[in-house]
């Protein structure tokens, strides 16, 4: 069943027509422009920006190599350093499918994705259970929403952006193809979609010091993490489908997976519980690494530690 498209109020641009929004204005026309390239282009153009932001971000690359190094340690410095690499390409890639995300036309869309274990969705559907769409940060973030959406309609947590030109395009993008979009700390909102019976986008695997934190293990590191997701499914019923969207090899588009609901879930341990949703995780990154989001400081220690493995790489 497809979505329905919500029709956003006229565009407020009156409030962006400061010379500090030029800037991005000129940003947004390039990406929409972009959206106009064959998908060969599109994914030469996207390598390119990651290329310059390689070279123009050091303080990114640093954090990238860091993430990659104590994730993959068994990778020698040349394989480390070309991981890196790639997954800067991952990034500026993920910048254009942005894009087409809010502007592409759905058919073209269709014809580049593999979809894998839609009946769980289905499933879901039928028997009136809500579900939470277990995934995790990657650089297809933004198109992997888009995809499943031409499928099934969801709702999704998104974090908002402090530019707000930014904030009103991506918003009024979201509303135009997906069913609602929920500011990530809303959890009232997001346990209101899942008890009204919706699929719920939900990524708990960044940094986290919240009330319902642990140290949970990541890729053999104790790491301040959400363990939210045990409650949440507590609360609403909802069934746990891991959901996760990688790009396939040249120009063959994207292959969409979701895979069997997590049986036993949740249990009375929320740590182990989320024990076992970072091994998932693991194992998704693994099969391409270069496209989950390393620049973020996912090992970032508490203020009173003295290990913070980001500064000691200054």
């Amino acid at each position: 069943m497809m979505p329905p498209v919500s029709e956003p109020t006229a565009f407020p641009w009156q409030r962006f027509i400061a010379p500090r929004f030029w800037g991005v204005w000129l940003a947004l026309a390039l990406l929409r422009i972009s959206v106009l390239l064959p998908y060969r282009a599109q994914l030469g153009v996207g390598r390119i920006i990651g290329g310059i932001g390689y070279w123009l971000l050091p303080s990114r690359r640093r954090i990238a190599r860091v993430n990659i190094d104590l994730c993959f340690p068994e990778l020698g410095n040349d394989a480390q350093s070309a991981l890196t690499r790639e997954h800067f390409e991952a990034l500026g890639i993920g910048l254009i499918e942005a894009a087409v995300c809010w502007w592409g036309d759905a058919r073209t869309l269709h014809g580049r994705v593999v979809a894998e274990g839609l009946q769980h969705l289905e499933e879901a559907e039928r028997d009136g259970v809500p579900v939470i769409l277990l995934s995790a940060h990657f650089t297809t973030l933004e198109i992997g929403g888009r995809l499943l959406g031409l499928y099934a309609p969801f709702h999704l947590m998104y974090r908002r952006n402090d530019n707000p030109l930014l904030e009103e395009v991506v918003r009024r993008n979201r509303v135009r193809h997906f069913e609602r979009a929920i500011p990530r700390d809303d959890v009232k909102d997001m346990l209101r979609s899942l008890r009204d019976g919706h699929a719920v986008w939900y990524a708990p695997d960044q940094n986290y010091r919240g009330k319902h934190s642990a140290p949970i293990p990541f890729f053999g590191h104790p790491v301040p993490t959400n363990t939210s997701t045990t409650r949440l499914a507590r609360i609403s019923g909802a069934r746990v489908i891991p959901f996760f969207v990688f790009r396939r090899p040249g120009t063959t588009g994207y292959r969409l997976v979701l895979e069997q609901p997590l049986t036993g879930f949740p249990t009375d341990n929320p740590f182990a519980d989320t024990v076992r949703i970072n091994e998932l995780l693991e194992r998704q990154i693994r099969i391409a690494p270069e496209q989950y989001l390393w620049i973020h400081r996912r090992f970032k220690t508490p203020h009173d530690m003295d290990d913070d493995p980001y500064q000691a790489a200054l």
